[in-house]
């Protein structure tokens, strides 16, 4: 295998991004922790922190802790009985791993972000040093999506993008998803007998993406579609990630060990952490269809104009991210818009100069400016 395309060693990373689903981490059948479990993990985690390695975990559970303490055994929850649960749980769960550190005299920090908190550029700055600062002073950051105030549907025990956003935040070399399952197979290996397991993704392609299937039955309810998502994010940041099992005990130094999984090669040229926030934002606004003129202008690295617009998606206002769509509706990359979406609306197909006169006032000549727009990987809309 060629230097270009070697697979990354965990103890070489500087830095590693570690999500750790429900399915692991709970114990269904009693609806606690797995203590001996979640021990084995620590251990493993200190022995690469004694190879100066900085260790951030994203850990799903908290609704899954709560929802017997609070009698909601059934399987689909309403919003404010989710939001509830994770008021209760996030404090069992900050608690348990708190205490599986203390053993180490390592010390645990809770963080409880929202999608907001990584897609909003002011608040994903805050979070960024909050966590810099905070694995400066030898702290290992526990991380959650932020649940009780969550104000559109949670996705049961999925924290796949979460992970892959606070890596690219935090510049990491490596995230690890661990799973119930030891990678990306060509087709779901539960129902295809002949499915072929990939240990190897040189490259994020519409292929791979197809790979996808649907999600398992669980409390881990993200399954491979979610984790190919994060590896879009976390791939494109320059961040190595990898699937692996980790219902084993000692998961990391199983990995460590050659256990069978499956590394997503980062890319060799990730984007400045502006164009990277732009490209990895999932929460955008709405969305703009470009004609193939305006199409092969912006991948030759020019602005968007308004005369390339064929038509407005959503509601949208100025310095909010949407997405950019090309006349056969693939996106083909985010950006931030100079206008509202009433206002391209009005100047649809307009030229420069005739900007001034549809909208009563001199805006910018650019509906995107190119320092604003960054690609992503083809997907229909």
């Amino acid at each position: 295998m060629s230097q270009m395309t070697k697979i990354p060693q965990i103890p070489d990373a500087r830095r590693i991004v570690i999500k750790i689903g429900s399915a692991l981490l709970i114990d269904s059948q009693n609806a606690c922790i797995r203590t001996s479990w979640l021990q084995s993990v620590i251990e493993d985690i200190v022995a690469l922190r004694k190879q100066q390695c900085e260790i951030i975990i994203v850990s799903s559970g908290a609704i899954a802790l709560a929802r017997y303490t609070l009698k909601l055994n059934k399987r689909s929850l309403r919003l404010d009985e989710k939001q509830a649960a994770a008021a209760v749980g996030q404090i069992k769960l900050a608690q348990a791993w708190s205490e599986a550190f203390s053993v180490h005299n390592l010390v645990a920090a809770q963080i409880l972000l929202t999608l907001e908190d990584t897609e909003t550029r002011l608040n994903y700055l805050n979070a960024r040093a909050a966590l810099e600062t905070l694995l400066n002073l030898g702290s290992i950051p526990i991380i959650n999506e932020n649940d009780t105030v969550a104000t559109t549907e949670i996705r049961f025990g999925d924290n796949d993008r979460l992970a892959a956003r606070v890596a690219e935040m935090v510049k990491a070399d490596q995230l690890i998803l661990f799973s119930d399952v030891d990678g990306l197979y060509t087709a779901d290996p539960r129902t295809h007998m002949d499915a072929q397991h990939i240990p190897v993704v040189q490259q994020m392609t519409p292929e791979i993406d197809a790979m996808g299937g649907k999600a398992p039955k669980g409390y881990s309810s993200g399954g491979m579609i979610t984790k190919l998502a994060a590896a879009h994010i976390a791939t494109q940041a320059g961040c190595a990630m990898v699937i692996a099992q980790g219902k084993v005990f000692h998961p990391l130094k199983s990995l460590q060990d050659g256990a069978r999984c499956s590394w997503f090669l980062p890319s060799q040229n990730p984007y400045m952490a502006r164009k990277r926030w732009i490209a990895g934002s999932i929460a955008t606004k709405g969305a703009v269809y470009i004609d193939k003129g305006a199409e092969q202008a912006i991948l030759d690295g020019k602005s968007l104009l308004p005369a390339g617009i064929i038509k407005v998606e959503g509601q949208f206002h100025r310095g909010d991210l949407i997405k950019i769509a090309n006349s056969e509706g693939f996106i083909i990359g985010n950006g931030i818009t100079a206008y509202d979406s009433s206002d391209v609306a009005q100047i649809i197909g307009a030229q420069t100069q005739e900007i001034e006169t549809r909208l009563g006032w001199h805006g910018a000549d650019e509906v995107i400016h190119r320092d604003d727009l960054a690609f992503s990987t083809l997907s229909n809309s």
